[in-house]
């Protein structure tokens, strides 16, 4: 049984940057396509970014140049660097990790693997 553990989270102020990892035990995530998602209290999961096993990336418009997504697939499955931070962006952001690239392209439905989560908090 795989688990993700996502780390790096914490509070920063606006314009500030942050690298969230997400470490993998139980096996290895060969051939996983990769996800990161975010949600806010009181609003619906967000898609964020992801990228394919093979190394393409996808990001929501409002992460688009601020946001960096990768993976190194020797070591943790996938990082997210995060600039030019917002207040908006203060969420809790999970991984996830699927054979489909569709799942983890979607706040809908449900992937085949799901970290528990860490917080981001950005203040102005």
């Amino acid at each position: 049984q795989v688990q993700l553990v996502e780390s790096g989270g914490g509070l920063v102020q606006a314009g500030g940057s942050l690298r969230l990892s997400c470490a993998a035990s139980g096996r290895t995530l060969s051939g996983y396509n990769m996800g990161w998602f975010r949600q806010a209290p009181g609003k619906e999961r967000e898609f964020v970014a992801a990228i394919s096993w093979t190394g393409g990336t996808y990001y929501v418009d409002s992460v688009k140049g601020r946001f960096i997504i990768s993976r190194d697939n020797a070591k943790n499955p996938v990082y997210l660097q995060m600039n030019s931070l917002k207040p908006e962006d203060t969420a809790v952001y999970h991984c996830a990790a699927d054979l489909s690239l569709s799942r983890v392209r979607t706040a809908m439905g449900s992937t085949e693997y799901w970290g528990q989560g860490t917080q981001v908090t950005v203040v102005s």
